[in-house]
């Protein structure tokens, strides 16, 4: 089998989707736009081989890149970046390469949250009322079903940037005076706590491996009050979380991919459905599905693709929780005084890179524990202002 790996080398914690591939004795071809001595070992042993473009953003690059593997190998099976930002550029060479998987047609439901919403308002699931909006006289048909405050994000965008939350007529003023030219969606804002269902599905759709998480607070107010975040998974899924879940994966036709799929929780059994990613979750998430279930999610993955069927057999033995700093809080505990209380605890603690330090903290802490009042102790000592 061949492989096409776009830009192999980020993030870094995702370079053991390479390795897995390679052990199964696939051909795993990369593209990326840093020299080859940039990758790191293991990235560079992984790849049968590389090719350097000057510029991922350039497609031209990347049809020759892959035309060039074409005539050395022969078809390309698969080709992926797991990467949100690469979507539409996977599912664009997708298309021009004939190969299975995700296409531009498809992005309309998996990149755009106008897409997304009709496809969950078609499955039964519940959704913040909103639409998208060029004009006040359209803002204002959204307002006067939804009411103040609502929220403003681009229809096509990736995280949390460029999101405004609108709380009266002069913010919406502003907003609509200010807004950029590319299409926004404006919904109403649901107040509840925010959950995901994740996981993986085989080629025919199934789910073989899926885990729930729970989020102290969502990546939009993140970002925009410039805060800390800590989530953490499940050991038990929620009944009726489950049940969404599965019904939007199977909605989505989720095939051979990742899903993370995002709830508001609003009452004791509700959820209305945020948006969905048919990508691994961001950040050190698929790092703690392997703390929190003792697995091998990137050798899982590479099964799949390679195959597999048959679900996972697991045990969700703790929860894991990330729990990030940000540089410019003053924190009480030191990082040797956590060291030295929780150490026993901790699996990871992580140098977050800059382009996900608005979201994820300047540090991250990675820590599992049997006991949900142990997550929350110890997330309350790292975090103590």
């Amino acid at each position: 089998m061949n492989l096409v790996y776009l830009c192999p080398q980020f993030p870094p914690n995702y370079s053991p989707f390479c390795s897995r591939l390679k052990a199964l004795g696939v051909n795993v071809l990369g593209i990326g736009d840093g020299a080859t001595e940039t990758l790191t070992p293991e990235v560079q042993d992984s790849l049968t081989a590389y090719y350097m473009v000057d510029n991922l953003h350039n497609y031209d690059s990347l049809l020759r890149a892959c035309g060039h593997f074409t005539h050395q190998y022969g078809k390309i099976d698969r080709l992926e970046s797991h990467n949100e930002y690469w979507l539409a550029t996977d599912a664009r060479l997708r298309q021009d390469f004939n190969i299975k998987g995700l296409k531009p047609a498809d992005m309309q439901f998996i990149r755009r949250k106008s897409g997304m919403k009709e496809v969950f308002r078609e499955a039964g699931i519940k959704v913040a009322p909103g639409k998208v909006v060029h004009t006040l006289d359209e803002a204002e048909e959204v307002i006067k079903e939804a009411g103040y405050p609502v929220v403003a994000k681009p229809d096509d965008g990736v995280g949390a940037l460029d999101t405004f939350k609108i709380h009266n007529k002069e913010e919406l003023l502003s907003f609509i005076k200010q807004k950029p030219e590319h299409d926004y969606i404006m919904e109403g804002f649901i107040k509840g706590t925010i959950f995901s269902f994740d996981g993986l599905t085989d080629r025919n759709g199934n789910i073989i491996f899926c885990t729930a998480h729970t989020f102290s607070q969502g990546i939009m107010e993140v970002v925009n009050n410039e805060d800390h975040v800590f989530y953490y998974s499940l050991k038990d899924i929620p009944k009726e979380l489950e049940e969404v879940g599965r019904k939007a994966v199977s909605a989505f036709k989720v095939q051979e991919r990742f899903f993370h799929i995002e709830f508001f929780k609003t009452g004791p059994t509700d959820y209305v459905a945020l948006e969905v990613n048919m990508r691994p979750p961001g950040g050190y998430t698929t790092d703690m599905f392997n703390y929190a279930n003792d697995i091998d999610v990137y050798a899982l993955w590479a099964e799949v693709v390679n195959g597999r069927t048959a679900p996972l057999e697991y045990e969700q033995k703790y929860h894991c929780c990330y729990v990030s700093r940000k540089n410019r809080f003053n924190y009480i505990y030191s990082h040797e005084a956590i060291m030295e209380r929780y150490g026993s605890y901790i699996m990871e603690v992580q140098s977050v890179p800059g382009v996900f330090s608005t979201a994820l903290g300047d540090i991250g802490y990675i820590f599992r524990a049997e006991h949900e009042q142990d997550v929350m102790e110890i997330t309350s000592f790292i975090q103590e202002l």
